[in-house]
């Protein structure tokens, strides 16, 4: 097995187990937010479009049944981040909107990043959608870090190809 140069190198692939299971234990927290998350980041943006979040369009924009919204919504109103009005379609509360709010920002952050490294429009969104997600707020902050740092400038004066 060939091992690679530099700093990497010396790091060994097995570390301590309390270390190993704390990021495997924030990845599992992670999945279990994430329809959470992209549900309620969805149902902000239809009503922010001046649409209505009525299940058939949350349906067909999730790619997902009908019945399953419903399972989904009804989660969602027991964890006090909609509410549901008959015949109107579903809003947020305070919470929910709160929680859009914050789901955005870390989408906004990760798109950025992704653009700026050079990556093609269809896998900025793509690859936005899973990275939100899963990435803490430390990695978030060096993102921007590096936004703002110039990392566009960067990368386009060092031949990346952009888009590709």
């Amino acid at each position: 097995m060939k091992r690679q140069a530099g700093a990497a190198a010396n790091v060994p692939r097995i570390v301590d187990a309390k270390v190993q299971s704390e990021g495997f234990r924030a990845n599992r927290a992670a999945r279990r937010n994430v329809l959470v998350e992209d549900y309620v980041e969805l149902i902000a943006d239809l009503l922010d479009e001046g649409m209505e979040a009525r299940q058939v369009d949350i349906a067909a924009r999730l790619g997902v049944s009908q019945p399953t919204v419903a399972k989904m919504l009804a989660r969602l109103a027991n964890e006090g981040l909609v509410t549901q009005k008959p015949y109107r379609g579903v809003f947020l509360t305070p919470a929910g909107e709160a929680l859009a709010t914050d789901v955005r920002r870390r989408h906004g952050i990760v798109e950025s990043f992704l653009t700026a490294l050079g990556i093609s429009t269809e896998n900025v969104r793509i690859d936005a959608e899973g990275i939100e997600h899963y990435a803490s707020e430390e990695t978030l902050a060096a993102f921007e870090r590096a936004l703002n740092a110039g990392l566009q400038s960067f990368m386009a004066a060092d031949g990346v190809k952009r888009g590709g």
